[in-house]
């Protein structure tokens, strides 16, 4: 039986989001690789990505009630992950916010379901932690509890100490942070497949320096 975790990394390779090569990284840092889940914008790989998603969080044994996307790629996420979900069996609310507050019609920042019970955050990655932080401040000020988080890919670099950014979340919020694939899952792929093993050093390389 194939590793879905390493069927998300090649599908990731062919929709052109997961890059090898040179990228200046959010952080400044020189970074080996790239991981854009913007990229994701035709139906067919949308489709495919709400799948890993969806299997991601029910192997993951979270217990959920609902979904929330935070502005901006998280809205689609979240919807489409419900979908995938509700394909399965599990049909959950979903809910995302807005930017700016919308001072007419339903007004508020949020849109979709109340938020209410325990809520799952969909989101691609962690970089910096602040979706994470506005969306729990959100989720908490509706009276709901954050269950967990749930991203594309995990980097497993530090975030602003010797934590890794995913880990200074669940020390923060106390939140499992569960992730469709990791910067290990990542080696494996250069390990085991001789098209990319020339990539392999340079990511060695890059964990070194910025790995937690």
């Amino acid at each position: 039986m194939s590793d879905f975790r390493q069927d998300f990394l090649k599908f990731a390779l062919a929709q052109n989001v997961l890059k090898f090569g040179e990228f200046t990284t959010k952080a400044g840092r020189q970074s080996p690789y790239f991981f854009n889940a913007g990229l994701f914008r035709d139906g067919a790989s949308t489709l495919a990505l709400a799948r890993f998603y969806a299997r991601t969080v029910l192997e993951s044994g979270i217990k959920f009630d609902m979904l929330f996307g935070p502005a901006y790629k998280g809205i689609v996420l979240a919807a489409a992950t419900a979908m995938m979900l509700a394909e399965q069996g599990v049909n959950v609310p979903f809910a995302y916010n807005r930017k700016e507050a919308k001072d007419h019609g339903e007004g508020g920042v949020l849109v979709g379901a109340p938020l209410q019970g325990r809520v799952l955050i969909i989101d691609d990655v962690i970089s910096a932690g602040t979706s994470v932080r506005e969306s729990v401040n959100l989720i908490q000020a509706q009276g709901a509890t954050p269950a967990a988080v749930a991203i594309a890919l995990d980097r497993m670099e530090k975030g602003t100490g010797e934590l890794s950014a995913v880990q200074e979340v669940e020390r923060q919020y106390g939140l499992p942070v569960v992730a469709i694939a990791t910067l290990d899952d990542l080696f494996t792929l250069l390990q085991n497949n001789a098209e990319f093993a020339r990539f392999l050093e340079p990511v060695q390389a890059y964990r070194r320096r910025y790995g937690a």
